[in-house]
């Protein structure tokens, strides 16, 4: 399948099933034949505080190193999927740091980069994986924050359905191989 350049999203607080659906939908890409790349989460090589305790120099590094991932992917693939976005990184800055004018500016210029967001909905607790936070109040307030990012800088995303997630990766391949096809022209 020869596609359009792309890079996808997969957005939401953590422990809410990003990696699965973005693997997911890598494997159902590949046996299509869709030369892909995926930018996995960078704040689990990060070698400062994460989750709660995380700090201002701690989320700058994850947003840059995303940024820089997603870059060096967008060079080498047509298609990127990407396990976060920018904005989902900056949430996490903004819940440990507030505001920054300059990351601010960046993570906004950067969220047009994306072909398509698709938005992850909060389901249930996190399960401790050694890695990211299993505070279910802290999954919350992650989730809070990025829904009103969302709200304030009128991001359009794909938003699944918490009473259909059996059906997540369909619809999620289904929107995304509409987005890849060529366009079709009209015949009079």
């Amino acid at each position: 399948m020869k596609s359009r350049l792309a890079k996808i999203a997969f957005i939401g607080t953590h422990g809410v099933g990003k990696t699965t659906l973005c693997y997911g939908l890598a494997a159902r890409l590949k046996r299509r034949d869709v030369a892909l790349d995926i930018v996995n989460e960078v704040a689990r090589r990060c070698p400062l505080p994460i989750n709660s305790e995380t700090t201002a120099a701690a989320q700058r590094w994850i947003l840059h190193t995303q940024i820089a991932e997603e870059t060096v992917a967008m060079a080498r693939y047509p298609v990127v999927l990407c396990d976060r976005s920018a904005l989902d990184n900056y949430v996490y800055y903004l819940l440990a740091a507030g505001s920054d004018p300059t990351l601010d500016r960046l993570v906004e210029d950067w969220l047009k980069s994306y072909e398509l967001l698709v938005h992850v909905p909060l389901l249930k607790t996190p399960q401790p994986d050694g890695v990211r936070a299993a505070d279910p109040e802290f999954q919350r307030l992650v989730a809070a924050r990025l829904e009103a990012e969302l709200a304030a800088r009128g991001v359009d995303c794909l938003r699944l359905d918490a009473a259909r997630s059996e059906l997540w990766l369909d619809e999620v391949e289904d929107v995304v191989l509409a987005l890849l096809s060529p366009p079709q022209l009209s015949l009079i």
